[in-house]
């Protein structure tokens, strides 16, 4: 199957209640309704099977938003968007790991959330457990883990599900060089396979390597779409 994100005027809202002392009647007026404040607005975007397309932009920019509705975590306030294709995202080092589980009962954990078979269950196990390469720490609790061995075992247990459409929210520039060149292959199998990777990140090297397109973003809106160099650039030219 040939993956297919496609995104017309998408915008998300989040609605903010201020609990601080009221001092004017513009201040009443706010806390009475609440402060509105759009993570994404009028956000349109094609993106086609066998690409990956970086997302650009200075911190608050609205890329872990966008990519949070791309993954279903958040639902679109404004717009439409279609998905095509089997979904897998990582986008915190935590991924939703309990601390006090090992590495193995937080696999099992998610996976069968994922609503894979206990049969199932098994036989990814043991491919999470070689694919995260954290030897006898899988049996320890996560507590333990650094920032990157979560960020492996989540990239691990997230791959399994087999994706079209890989999600990345800068937790593979925690990862070591060695887990690095690991995604990096994924992500290009996931490509020459007709799926797609989508990474935000401020690693613009690595994403240079995964990425041929970009999207940057500033305020929630997209500024330019286009081949990454010449995005990169124009990000750059207004960051400087």
């Amino acid at each position: 199957m040939t993956a297919r994100i496609s995104a017309s005027g998408l915008g998300i809202k989040f609605l903010f209640d201020h609990e601080r002392r009221v001092v004017t009647p513009a201040v009443a007026r706010l806390r009475r309704r609440g402060a509105e404040v759009w993570g994404l607005r009028d956000v349109g975007v094609e993106l086609r099977g066998g690409e990956g397309v970086a997302l650009l932009g200075p911190s608050g920019s609205g890329k872990t938003t966008l990519l949070r509705v791309l993954g279903r975590i958040y639902y679109p306030d404004a717009g439409s968007l279609v998905i095509e294709g089997r979904v897998a995202s990582l986008l915190s080092v935590d991924a939703g790991l309990l601390t006090l589980l090992t590495g193995r009962e937080n696999a099992q954990l998610l996976l069968v959330l994922a609503g894979h078979s206990r049969r199932r269950v098994r036989s990814e196990l043991e491919q999470v457990e070689e694919r995260s390469r954290l030897g006898a720490s899988f049996d320890r609790p996560v507590s333990s883990y650094s920032q990157g061995m979560r960020a492996r075992l989540g990239f691990a247990v997230a791959d399994r599900s087999d994706p079209d459409i890989l999600l990345l929210d800068e937790v593979h520039e925690a990862l070591d060089h060695e887990f690095r060149e690991i995604v990096r292959h994924r992500a290009e199998e996931i490509i020459a396979a007709g799926g797609i990777v989508v990474a935000a990140g401020h690693d613009h090297p690595l994403l240079a390597q995964i990425c041929t397109r970009a999207v940057f973003l500033s305020g929630g809106v997209v500024q330019t779409v286009g081949p990454f160099e010449e995005v990169q650039r124009t990000y750059l030219d207004q960051v400087a």
